[in-house]
């Protein structure tokens, strides 16, 4: 990339009042986005589920309705053809210098890229106009005048009981717990449990994040132990019992169970801070394997994680020579999917048209997509990330792979002697395929795999439609198997919500006529979902037959279904608990 000649004297006035606008419209995305995320504790206490889910999902679209507004001012206030290369160079310079003593640098300089972009095309802006690379670093950006990101405590000199107490009460929770002495009695055993005979060195503390971390129906403690040069992390979950009074549900400890809270399967924290980068630095020392990227998507600061995890990914094609192919798994009807072996992702493009019997436009699987982004995934559903724009190597593609990409997406596709630009993509953590994992523990002759992979199916089904999914197609290879060795759902061209399904038994045939009939003699309207015809598509393997039948029969019934609909009309949120059942202390 070109040295930026810094100019020797910032002259502009219309340079510092774009760069002006610009950062006023970033400090307002971030103000409503946490006066949003501040109202998450009041939700909580209430047990406001409904309005928590709807605060949720209204603060996804914040950052694009700021983006938009900040353009149209822009093109309001500026003629065209006063922004020349020059004005844009000084634009950033500038932004650069207000962004001395910004608490949220980072943040503020993606959403400098963003209205860059959106202003001009791709092929008339520069990389040395917008933030390529981080201009500000973030690191102790915190003064005296912010209040401080955790809180330390130290139970050697007050003791471990009173210790756990401040805590959980310095959070000021105001609705009552059920029994809090009793609950953190329960904490406190499996503490000294997990210390063992651990010999405590004068450093020995505890910290603790300032701010809960809200979610779906629970609030969570995020802290560490210190001791010595070892640190431990730990998790306290908060949830409601059925008399509305507060619990602590259990601890948490071990790694894949902290690592799966913060899962990309999984719906956007809600947490109030004031210097979001420190946050992002704490989680880290906790899950240091855990991206940056994916640290900042999961609290909420979705652009942001987009904005690094493109870095990161350009770093990885830098550092990387091997081919972009075809991903492994049946080819779908919808999208193209490609992959980079090296890369833990895949990318999926939609088809510019689909073959019976699929009837959709891209239009509309573009909404499904959305409405998995703005939905509480529940573990169940793989976040996706969008891209416009995107450029690969054109040494990367091999012909087969360009020529597939021509005949099913030519829309979306720009090809020059040194890049391929797809126009339109989606980036997935990429999954084992749910049959290709079920073919090769068979051919194993791995049963318990095998259970635990048909268990899983049906949990995740199970937990989607608690959550007001219904699938669609439901064949095993739209789902897929995490390292984790969790079933997740990833295909959303057919997704639906369960309360605009409407679930049927298949009628008793009036006459043999109509049974010996190889088309329904009934009528079926679009949204007609008939479960007992699940069986013939999912139960043709004897021994996932037996598993599923074992396990899940009942989602084979009409019955089963329209139950879980009639909840979801009455307003019931169903619990969703990212961690086994067995590690919870079951009070309340």
């Amino acid at each position: 990339m070109p040295q930026i000649a810094f100019p020797k004297l910032l002259s502009s006035q219309i340079a510092f009042d774009i760069a002006r606008t610009i950062l006023d419209g970033f400090d307002k995305h971030y103000r409503l986005f946490r006066a949003t995320t501040q109202l998450a504790k009041q939700r909580f206490e209430r047990g406001d589920w409904k309005a928590a889910q709807e605060d949720a999902r209204e603060r996804i679209a914040y950052y694009d309705k700021r983006a938009k507004e900040c353009v149209q001012i822009l093109e309001d206030e500026y003629d065209s053809d006063d922004l020349t290369d020059e004005v844009w160079r000084e634009v950033k310079l500038h932004y650069m210098g207000l962004l001395i003593d910004h608490l949220r640098p980072e943040l503020a300089e993606t959403f400098f890229n963003t209205v860059c972009t959106k202003l001009l095309h791709r092929t008339y802006f520069h990389n040395d106009f917008i933030f390529v690379r981080p201009a500000t670093a973030t690191d102790y950006i915190e003064r005296e005048d912010t209040p401080a990101t955790y809180r330390v405590y130290y139970p050697a000199a007050d003791g471990l009981s009173f210790s756990l107490k401040r805590i959980v009460t310095n959070f000021q929770l105001q609705t009552p717990f059920a029994h809090l002495d009793a609950d953190l009695a329960k904490v406190e055993a499996r503490l000294l449990e997990q210390f063992g005979e651990m010999r405590f060195e004068p450093n020995h503390q505890f910290q603790v994040l300032a701010s809960l971390f809200f979610r779906n129906k629970a609030a969570y403690i995020i802290g560490k132990s210190i001791n010595g040069n070892q640190e431990m992390p730990f998790v306290i979950p908060i949830i409601h019992n059925k008399n509305r009074e507060l619990i602590l549900d259990t601890i948490l400890f071990e790694n894949i169970h902290i690592t799966v809270l913060f899962s990309f399967t999984r719906a956007y924290f809600m947490v109030d801070m004031d210097v979001p980068s420190a946050y992002v630095q704490f989680i880290r020392s906790i899950l240091p394997r855990k991206p940056r990227s994916e640290i900042y998507t999961m609290l909420g600061l979705q652009k942001h994680g987009k904005n690094l995890f493109y870095r990161d990914f350009l770093h990885h094609l830098k550092y990387s020579s091997d081919m972009i192919e075809a991903a492994p798994g049946i080819r779908g009807l919808v999208m193209l999917v490609f992959a980079l072996p090296s890369f833990p992702y895949v990318f999926k493009l939609i088809k510019d048209s689909f073959p019976p019997p699929k009837e959709t436009t891209k239009a509309l699987i573009k909404e499904k997509y959305q409405l998995v982004k703005n939905h509480d995934r529940v573990g169940r559903l793989a976040d996706t990330l969008e891209y416009s724009d995107v450029a690969f190597p054109r040494a990367r593609f091999s012909e087969d792979l360009l020529a597939e990409i021509r005949r099913y997406a030519p829309s979306i596709l720009e090809v020059s002697d040194d890049e391929v630009i797809i126009k339109h993509l989606y980036i997935e953590r990429r999954m084992t395929p749910l049959n290709i994992w079920l073919t090769e523990a068979e051919q194993k002759g791995d049963d318990a795999a095998m259970e635990h992979a048909i268990v899983e199916y049906g949990n995740a089904i199970k937990e989607l439609v608690g959550a007001n999914i219904f699938p669609g197609d439901m064949l095993y290879k739209n789902f897929g198997v995490t390292r984790h060795k969790r079933v997740v759902f990833y295909d959303y061209d057919e997704i639906e919500t369960i309360v605009d399904c409407n679930f049927r038994n298949i009628p008793q045939p009036r006459n043999e006529e109509d049974e010996m009939s190889a088309e329904p003699w009934y009528p079926i309207a679009k949204n007609d979902v008939f479960p007992e015809q699940f069986g013939t598509f999912l139960l043709g393997n004897a021994k996932v037959k037996q598993y599923f039948m074992k396990h899940h029969a009942d989602l084979l019934t009409a019955q089963y279904w329209q139950e879980r609909k009639d909840r979801i009309v009455k307003g019931k949120v169903d619990d969703v608990f990212p961690y086994p059942q067995s590690i919870r202390f079951r009070g309340g």
